[in-house]
């Protein structure tokens, strides 16, 4: 999962429930700066595990760019409303209509990014009705299933979620992880002992990340419907990736003749990993169109 510094909105940034035609979703939302000329908005959409929060620090460094940046939780995810054991709610169709619900509502055309999982929900929400976006950037986000390794973890994770508790599982996967992944040395304050984290991992659905961790591990090339859209896109990663190998997301920008970034030092979340880097990659991308 992302770890994000802080789940603290970033200055100017206010949280709050973005009313849509699909219900309401839990969002962060930071304006362009004081005196900065508007440039567009940008809807960002988090992966597997993670939240709005992951891109909290992309929030300042892009209104100083002049992009309003809306981050959202989707359904089911974090602090937006889903059913428990429904996961016909979490079907990628269903989730990807929900992004065009919370594209109209923050006010179309948008930006749209995608990290990992919510790459692949974006992309959806693309080849459903591309006209609420201006582009779409995929963020470390592969163009079908993940690797083998990932495909194991997450089995791993379903399995345990049709035995055990929220809590139970949560208290496995710290015990699992190794002493690097689990150190909370490189976090600020905010994240008193991994508290944030273990309360946004038990807010979550269980159905929903059952449902979306099935998508992952199925999920087919759409590689080629998406290249026939007619929209500017970005495929951005880390130098390092497990979950999509990286000469496997340059292939996938070849073939979508995307605007291609490669963030030095960054691993499977730029936005946490690199933010000032990754920042600049959008906003640069985002001027060009």
């Amino acid at each position: 999962m992302s770890r994000p510094p802080t789940f603290a909105p970033p200055p100017g940034a206010r949280a709050y429930s973005l009313r849509t035609s699909r219900g309401e979703f839990a969002v962060v939302d930071a304006p362009a700066a004081d005196g900065v000329t508007p440039r567009g908005t940008a809807l960002l959409l988090p992966g597997f595990t993670g939240s709005k929060e992951d891109f909290n620090p992309l929030h300042e460094p892009l209104a100083a760019r002049g992009y309003r940046t809306v981050a959202v939780d989707g359904r089911g995810q974090y602090e937006s409303d889903g059913p428990d054991a429904d996961e016909s709610a979490y079907a990628q169709d269903e989730l990807a209509k929900d992004v065009l619900a919370q594209a109209a509502a923050v006010g179309a055309p948008v930006h749209l990014v995608g990290h990992s999982l919510g790459g692949q929900i974006a992309r959806a929400a693309v080849l459903l009705d591309p006209t609420p976006f201006r582009s779409l950037t995929l963020m470390s986000s592969g163009p079908a299933q993940i690797s083998g390794s990932q495909q194991q973890r997450v089995k791993l994770l379903r399995d345990a979620l049709a035995v055990m508790g929220m809590a139970e599982v949560w208290d496995a996967i710290q015990a699992m992880e190794p002493p690097e992944e689990t150190d909370t040395g490189d976090l600020d304050e905010g994240l008193d002992d991994r508290d944030d984290l273990r309360r946004r991992w038990l807010a979550n659905k269980p159905a929903q990340l059952i449902a979306t961790g099935r998508q992952l591990c199925t999920e087919p090339d759409r590689v080629g419907e998406l290249a026939a859209v007619a929209l500017p896109f970005h495929v951005l990663s880390g130098a390092h990736d497990d979950t999509w190998p990286v000469p496997l997301l340059d292939d996938m920008a070849v073939r979508l003749h995307a605007h291609r970034t490669v963030v030095a030092g960054a691993e499977h979340s730029p936005n946490t990993d690199r933010p000032l880097e990754t920042a600049r990659a959008f906003a640069d991308f985002w001027d060009t169109v």
